[in-house]
């Protein structure tokens, strides 16, 4: 069975028998992993590995938000809790030599971590551009507030991640760090003019633009969409995400479940398919809504399809790592950064 197009969560630690039953019959092409799932490292591997056996493809795309900060699935006692962007960019303000090799190295040692339990996708790096009075909903998971200051230290963390094995996701195109909602909770309206945007938050996404995955904003644009958010205007997915950034890689939309949307679970995954979103993304585990998304997601095909098998193609194996070197180098990084005064501790 061909995969469709949609990536799933699931409700916990272990796949139940509905959740079995509905990974057979609908042929998600990825699985999603949130803290509700993950216990040890050895359940997480036996979890992955059965959904794999489900699905039937070995290089089912496994994803989780492994930013570092405020963001990350796995944490202490079994992995290493990481800095925040914001971290990486006050370094890069002191020596931004510095600063990109530490975001490297980070997304290098998340790779290590992730790639060791059978994960192969994490939703990083995060290239919005908070600006004063904005919702402090990306707030200091950014790198900065310029973007050759984001792109630099995202493609750094872009390219860890990569020589590990595991790919980024591009988020949150074409821009959150502008809004000033939580698109968690409500819809972002934005009201900035087009040029604007052009020169500050899009700017950011263009030197990222061969990274083969992006995941959209669920925010207006009123200059652009005076109504639809990025993940279900078409418009400003052929014009500014496809168009002025040029993004072709696999680009799935944000959480469906998120209360910036409006309408079923159902009528949210066919606008966002038919806006231009390759992927619909559902994560809360909750199965009546995991049922309505399959329902509305056909299978790939077309250039989605294309999309996805090279997302996957562009996935390479791990170069070899010292850890317990790298992880040293690392600390000693970011502790040196620390007591020069430039991240806060």
């Amino acid at each position: 069975m061909a995969p469709r197009a949609f990536i799933t969560g699931l409700s916990g630690p272990a796949i139940t028998a509905d959740e079995r039953a509905f990974l057979r019959a609908t042929a998600p092409w990825g699985l999603i992993l949130f803290r509700r799932n993950v216990q040890t490292p050895e359940q997480v591997q036996a979890l992955i590995a059965e959904f794999r056996e489900i699905a039937g493809r070995a290089t089912a795309p496994v994803l989780i938000d492994q930013e570092g900060g405020r963001v990350q699935r796995l944490g202490p006692p079994h992995w290493p809790a990481y800095p925040s962007g914001a971290a990486y960019g006050r370094l890069y303000d002191r020596d931004p030599d510095a600063g990109i090799a530490a975001a490297k190295l980070g997304g290098r040692l998340i790779a290590a971590d992730l790639a060791a339990l059978g994960i192969t996708v994490d939703c990083l790096p995060v290239a919005d551009l908070p600006v004063p009075g904005s919702d402090a909903v990306i707030g200091d998971r950014a790198y900065g507030e310029t973007p050759v200051k984001v792109a630099a230290l995202a493609g750094a963390a872009a390219a860890g991640l990569g020589e590990g094995g595991v790919l980024p996701v591009l988020k949150h195109l074409p821009g959150h760090g502008r809004a000033t909602a939580d698109s968690h909770l409500r819809l972002p309206v934005v009201a900035t003019d087009r040029a604007t945007l052009e020169s500050t938050d899009f700017a950011a996404f263009r030197p990222l633009r061969g990274l083969a995955m992006g995941m959209t904003a669920h925010v207006v644009f009123t200059s652009l969409d005076r109504e639809l958010p990025a993940t279900t205007s078409a418009t400003i997915i052929s014009q500014v995400i496809r168009g002025f950034i040029g993004f072709d890689g696999l680009l799935m939309s944000d959480d469906l479940s998120m209360g910036a949307l409006s309408g079923t679970l159902a009528e949210r995954t066919r606008a966002a398919l038919a806006a231009g979103c390759d992927m619909a993304l559902h994560c809360n585990g909750e199965f009546a809504e995991m049922q309505a998304v399959a329902s509305a997601a056909p299978e790939l095909a077309g250039d989605a399809a294309r999309r996805a098998d090279a997302a996957l193609a562009a996935r390479r194996a791990p170069r070899p790592l010292d850890a317990a070197a790298a992880r040293l180098a690392f600390t000693q990084m970011m502790d040196g950064a620390v007591r020069a005064g430039t991240v806060a501790s």
